[in-house]
């Protein structure tokens, strides 16, 4: 079987081939991401053996889409932790090579803890679009209250006594409202359908 270690980055993939057997590399590429440095990274994998595993280091923002684009062609993609391959890279790390170097660990990486034991990839569904719709609404409600916390003290830099008059009077109603809260309190729990106690009988005297 063959590991197909690959190093991540905006604009180009560095894959590294190595046997699961001694571990030793069998061959390296670079390819530019879109989907036709994908089919080139597939069609030189291909070459090597018709067993195979890739190992992705898992950093989806970057591997998604060609993780995507395995998984739809039938290939097996495993997702390597980055914190799995530190001391490898450390090992390893020689100028101008960091990312077959990086590749390299990463395939390794992945025989050392067990192709069969890392997370396996598959083709995300109605789950991932949700999560991308709340990860925008997160970001839009952030930006609300950072606007909102602008205009305020934009507000406040341009009129402060307008804006400590309106904070003074919201105390206030924030205090006629806990003076009211214990009577409020007891009405509630009487409830509307629930009668009150009555009172008992004055004793004779």
């Amino acid at each position: 079987m063959i590991v197909l270690g690959a190093d991540m980055h905006k604009g180009s993939h560095t894959l590294a081939a190595v046997a699961a057997a001694k571990g030793e590399l069998l061959g390296d590429k670079t390819v530019q991401v879109g989907d036709r440095g994908f089919a080139a990274a597939l069609d030189w994998a291909r070459g090597l053996g018709a067993e195979r595993v890739w190992a992705l280091e898992d950093c989806r923002h970057v591997s998604g889409a060609f993780e995507r684009f395995l998984l739809v062609h039938g290939e097996r993609v495993v997702r390597v932790a980055t914190r799995l391959m530190a001391g490898a890279r450390r090992g390893g790390r020689e100028r101008g090579k960091s990312d077959l170097i990086d590749a390299i660990a990463i395939a390794r990486a992945a025989l050392r803890e067990g192709v069969d034991r890392l997370p396996v990839a598959e083709l995300a569904g109605v789950e991932l679009d949700i999560r991308l719709l709340v990860d925008h609404r997160e970001r839009l409600v952030r930006m609300r209250t950072a606007l909102n916390n602008d205009l305020l003290w934009h507000l406040h830099d341009l009129w402060p006594e307008q804006t400590f008059a309106r904070q003074r009077a919201a105390v206030e109603e924030v205090d006629d409202q806990d003076r009211a809260a214990p009577g409020k309190r007891r009405a509630d729990r009487a409830g509307p359908d629930r009668p009150r106690r009555a009172a008992p009988p004055a004793r004779a005297l």
